[in-house]
């Protein structure tokens, strides 16, 4: 049986950036979620096909499960408006915000919204000085990664410039931010609603690849262990972040609390993973909402342009 509306749906994964693994795991649980709902669904690779096969197929809507560049920083995006296919998540100037950790907190900046102190880095920055100013340990990230990739957390100052190094593998952009201790959060978007916000408690030294998408003994915890008022505060925040990059559809806005409870403004993911380690479906099953719900919601809200 198919639902009327979607008629054919093509699931983008795969691709060919760093997240391609992630990317290819997101895209077949959209796609099976899809299936079984009765959409007419199939899977398209982008790395092993071209595009415009999308049109010659008859595909008339896509589900963007790609991570990262060329999937996520709104070049997929430019693509489908050109070629007039309704897609999910935002457009392509919030794709290519978000995907830009710089940039995105210039704008956060901008309307006084809360962030850790970072700085920018490069191969003559003064990496003792940089040390003392944001303090240490501290991490160091490329500008324009995500699930963590080419991340380093710092804790002598001597091992700042090898964490730029590794980090500028992966970008020319590299930023170094304060560490901010009261814990890792995360607040998924849908419609323009919060969902319920979950606590992430990594086994291992912090919330990298291996903590997101190998381990089993990474905690989430939903509810979250906030006070109602304090979950409310950051569902806000995120709604704000969201909106003030143009965002839309759905995402997953990224938080660090201190000691004393201020919540602070990480990072934004227009294209969130849909694995089974992934945040976003654990905050829809918590508002009882399944997967396949979650799923044809994401699609239901795609549009051009």
């Amino acid at each position: 049986m198919k639902i009327k509306g979607f008629e054919k749906v093509a699931v983008l994964f795969g691709g060919r950036s760093a997240e391609r693994e992630v990317s290819l795991k997101s895209g077949a649980a959209v796609l099976a979620a899809l299936q079984r709902s009765g959409i007419d669904a199939h899977g398209f690779d982008p790395a092993a096909q071209d595009l415009h096969a999308l049109l010659d197929e008859g595909y008339q809507r896509a589900f963007i499960a790609l991570h990262g560049r060329y999937g996520e920083d709104g070049t997929v995006q430019g693509a489908l408006e050109l070629m007039g296919i309704p897609y999910t998540g935002s457009g392509v100037l919030a794709s290519a915000l978000a995907m830009d950790k710089w940039r995105t907190k210039l704008v956060w900046q901008a309307a006084g919204l809360p962030m850790p102190a970072y700085e920018l880095l490069n191969a003559d920055s003064d990496f003792d000085a940089v040390a003392a100013r944001l303090g240490l340990p501290l991490f160091v990230k490329p500008a324009n990664e995500g699930s963590s990739v080419g991340i380093s957390k710092v804790k002598q100052a001597d091992g700042l410039r090898a964490a730029y190094e590794e980090a500028a593998r992966h970008d020319t952009l590299v930023i170094a931010e304060a560490f901010i201790g009261g814990g890792e959060y995360t607040a998924a978007i849908l419609g323009g609603q919060a969902l319920p916000v979950i606590k992430i408690e990594p086994a291992n030294e912090f919330y990298d690849y291996e903590a997101k998408y190998l381990r089993d003994d990474t905690r989430y915890l939903c509810p979250c262990g906030l006070a109602p008022e304090q979950e409310a505060e950051m569902q806000h925040l995120a709604q704000q972040a969201f909106a003030l990059i143009g965002g839309r559809g759905w995402g997953r806005v990224d938080f660090l609390r201190d000691e004393a409870g201020k919540p602070y403004l990480l990072e934004i993911n227009t294209s969130p993973g849909m694995t089974d380690h992934s945040l976003v479906p654990m905050a829809a099953r918590q508002s009882g909402m399944s997967f396949e719900q979650l799923v044809l919601r994401v699609l239901e809200l795609a549009h051009v342009g």
